[in-house]
């Protein structure tokens, strides 16, 4: 049985200097879903991050301020104490292999060696949970990645972001309901091209 989100977490890296680039794209729509929300996002030490509770939906929004590499230091941690189960958990994260603007929603499956993920799977000893990939595009050479991932998007690039964000934050009521069939189906389906 498919279940509501009791834990959103975006991936990112803390501090000013990452706050602009194309890795932090899951704090940029769990800072926003915070906005919607009305959910005041705070330090919480034992969490390692910053983290609030959407009263209305029960879910708990978590940024965490451990840098990529050990989000799930800061997963874990809120899971194990909320008792909050993986299939209930939600990770929001930049995705290489998808354009910018595009989204795709998933439960479980690889990893597609993104570090974030890789430690949240080994803090929960498994790879199911659903996962909201927002696109930012690939450099194109493998060796660049790590260069790619930590600079901000160019300008064209960061308005496609914004937009699918956009989009993401209207999905969350379906996801909120656990509709997650017609929340993947529209997150999964490319936006129209405008029209000039």
């Amino acid at each position: 049985m498919q279940v509501a989100p009791r834990l959103v977490v975006g991936l990112g890296n803390p501090g000013a200097d990452y706050s602009e680039t194309r890795h932090n794209a899951g704090f940029w729509f769990c800072e926003r879903l915070a906005a919607r929300l009305g959910v005041n996002l705070a330090r919480e030490s034992r969490f390692h991050g910053l983290a609030g509770l959407a009263r209305a939906e029960g879910a708990w929004l978590l940024l965490p301020q451990t840098f990529m590499n050990r989000s799930g230091q800061a997963v874990g941690a809120l899971a194990r104490f909320h008792k909050i189960a993986p299939a209930e958990i939600l990770v929001v994260h930049d995705e290489l292999d998808i354009p910018p603007g595009q989204l795709r929603i998933k439960f479980g499956g690889g990893l597609g060696g993104h570090n974030g993920l890789k430690d949240i799977t080994a803090h929960l000893g498994t790879q199911d949970y659903w996962r909201l990939r927002i696109g930012i595009g690939h450099p194109g050479d493998r060796n660049e990645v790590v260069n790619y991932v930590l600079k901000p998007p160019r300008k064209e690039e960061s308005i496609e972001i914004d937009n699918a964000i956009d989009r993401a934050l209207d999905l969350w009521p379906l996801i909120a309901k656990a509709e997650w069939n017609a929340a993947t189906q529209r997150a999964n389906t490319k936006p129209k091209e405008a029209t000039p």
